[in-house]
């Protein structure tokens, strides 16, 4: 890539550069769209496409009902209740 293709794509995306910059910008880009090449010229012809290399497992549980503590045990050990619940605070400004 020119080092004046390289200035058009940073006028296209609005960023300013300096001489420097523009030609390290522009050996940059060129990596890159070599290497694009190179994958683009490999043969994969009899190869089928997948989106994962690996199978995907899923992780999750089985979403049931089990044993666990009592709301008044777990509530009781909370540095500050209020109306039954965990009090927290306000993350996003002052309380109301």
């Amino acid at each position: 890539m020119s080092r004046d293709e390289a200035a058009h794509v940073a006028r296209l995306a609005r960023l300013r550069f300096s001489d420097d910059e523009l030609d390290e910008l522009a050996a940059q880009l060129s990596a890159v769209l070599d290497h694009a090449a190179d994958v683009e010229a490999l043969d994969v012809s009899g190869i089928e496409p997948t989106s994962h290399p690996q199978p995907l497992t899923d992780v999750t549980r089985v979403d049931e009902v089990r044993p666990s503590l009592e709301r008044d045990e777990v509530l009781a050990q909370a540095p500050s209740v209020a109306e039954g619940q965990f009090r927290v605070p306000p993350i996003l400004g002052e309380a109301p």
